[in-house]
């Protein structure tokens, strides 16, 4: 009888694991506490509880060909950038095409989940639910979390002297939905990642003046990169991947900074990062320096005191007027129907081998699915990781034992530098591309870039030279998909497309014949120092 298996939420990452159970003849239960599918990319206009929340602009900071589900690509006349609405459209799609509807349970919360008295020789669960008001109990062989970690804000207002005294509005970013209620006032966004930023330049279109506050500052790129191609298919490519991770991370610390520096110069704009040696997540803004060059958004460093209708920043004794603060302070997240003693939460980070399970569970029968953060799209790394965790459950990979995994657990969460290449600042943050491989590897599924250069050579150049795109990790191995390689051969086609939208007849040049002449000699020229 094919196991049974319960999987928590039925987001992005949610409707990977159940299409992964199904390749593997598992048969997947997903509860879904809302009325629909899509998780994070589903806009409201409330904040529901246990749910994470975004605002209705929000467009993807991974462009679609980087984002897409490794078999099945987003339509062709989709954006580079995708807006929420047709984002979830997008997943729609994927969960109709698979056949992924019939095995969601909606309106259903999980209120707990619990090892059954015979765990160590079963791994069985015990998942109690509440519909509609009636609560239910059910045994699985395993269960696969899938609740993310945007749906606890984490608002420090003990770090604020004097924010009991405010008079003016205060809010945490997961409740912000529309720029309206920033119209002439004079506002004040406290954390510069990708919500803080957009809100504050969306909030400098309708208010009297906006205070964007960092304590460290940040890189900020745009989504239009080199020649106006997304900035992850420049960036995230398996030869700049493997260039980046031999050299001394001092000197990939200064190629990053003269890379981000070339759009504008940060230090003039009061940006530059404070610790250049370990790298903080960019941020994704396509119009920040221009509000901050015509004076709409103003940087300033961290708030000294909140007072009954004004803000003191530090190192600066003036009191600048605030009638709304949004505190864009990130988010702590939680498993509140699982035991601690199953999942614990400290720091940031959980012990789970792999960013996935528990590593001193007797059994490896539950799963947790993108508790990571990636400098890729979440998208593909979620598949990827319901693959191996669902060959896991089923029984195919062994894990190590747990004394190995505890260790490896510990030196990760350590975190100490290797000397060479990216030195991530934060906890579950980890290189996209090496991550993605060591699962792909363990489950027979990345790709040989030996053999494809004997038998397709003009394949194997697209994966190692090309953008990383997510076609690549079902190019082989179980669950392989047979459109793989075509997608990889077109995927600058579909880029293009979705701007090409007026023709324009480009006449031949003699220089640039000659340049795609010596720029192949030039691959093969990289392609012997590497492999060779």
């Amino acid at each position: 009888m094919a196991k049974r298996v319960a999987i928590v939420g039925a987001g992005a990452t949610g409707l990977a694991s159940i299409k992964c159970c199904l390749e593997e003849g598992l048969k997947p239960t997903c509860f879904e506490r809302s009325d629909d599918l899509g998780g994070l990319w589903r806009f409201t206009e409330h904040v529901e509880e246990g749910r994470a929340s975004l605002y209705k602009s929000v467009v993807s900071n991974s462009c679609k060909e980087m984002s897409c589900y490794p078999d099945f690509p987003f339509p062709e006349d989709y954006p580079n950038y995708v807006p929420n609405s047709q984002f979830l459209d997008y997943l729609k799609m994927y969960a109709n095409r698979f056949n992924l509807l019939e095995c969601i349970q909606f309106k259903t919360k999980v209120c707990s989940v619990r090892k059954r008295p015979d765990f160590t020789a079963t791994g069985q669960w015990e998942v109690v639910t509440l519909c509609e008001g009636k609560q239910e109990s059910a045994i699985f062989d395993a269960v696969m979390v899938c609740t993310g970690f945007l749906t606890n804000p984490n608002l420090p207002l003990d770090s604020f002297p004097g924010i009991n005294n405010f008079k003016g509005q205060y809010f945490h970013s997961r409740e912000y939905k529309h720029p309206d209620i920033f119209r002439d006032k004079s506002v004040l966004v406290i954390g510069m990642g990708n919500s803080g930023t957009d809100i504050a330049v969306e909030a400098s279109h309708l208010a009297k003046k906006v205070f964007l506050s960092t304590t460290g500052g940040a890189w900020v790129i745009s989504r239009v990169f080199d020649s106006g191609y997304p900035w992850d298919m420049v960036f995230m490519t398996r030869f700049q991947n493997t260039f980046r991770n031999s050299l001394p991370t001092p000197i990939v610390n200064w190629l990053i900074a003269k890379r981000m520096n070339s759009w504008f110069n940060h230090a003039n704009y009061g940006l530059i990062p404070e610790d250049r040696v370990q790298l903080r997540e960019p941020v994704l803004n396509d119009e920040l320096p221009g509000r901050i060059i015509t004076g709409k958004v103003l940087i300033k460093p961290r708030v000294k005191e909140v007072k009954e209708n004004s803000v003191v920043f530090s190192n600066t004794p003036k009191e600048e007027p605030i009638d709304i603060i949004v505190f864009a302070t990130g988010y702590t997240f939680a498993f509140p129907f699982l035991d601690e003693t199953v999942v614990k939460v400290e720091d940031g980070q959980a012990s789970l081998y792999k960013y996935i399970f528990p590593a001193h569970l007797p059994k490896p029968t539950l799963a947790v699915i993108g508790l990571i953060k990636p400098l890729g799209s979440l998208l593909p790394t979620g598949d990827t990781q319901a693959r191996w965790a669902v060959r896991v459950l089923k029984g195919v990979i062994k894990l190590p034992p747990s004394s190995i995994m505890i260790e490896e657990v510990n030196e990760r969460k350590k975190n100490k530098p290797s000397g060479f290449g990216l030195y991530y600042c934060k906890a579950l943050e980890t290189d996209y591309i090496t991550y993605i491989d060591e699962l792909l590897t363990a489950i027979n599924a990345k790709p040989n870039l030996f053999s494809l250069l004997l038998t397709d050579p003009r394949l194997a150049l697209a994966i190692f030279f090309g953008p990383c795109t997510p076609y690549q990790f079902r190019l082989t191995g179980p669950g392989k998909w047979e459109g793989a390689r075509n997608a990889i051969m077109t995927q600058w086609d579909r880029t293009f497309k979705a701007t090409k939208t007026r023709i324009v007849q480009e006449s031949p040049s003699l220089f640039a014949s000659l340049l795609k002449v010596f720029s192949f000699l030039a691959l093969l020229v990289a392609i012997f120092l590497i492999f060779l």
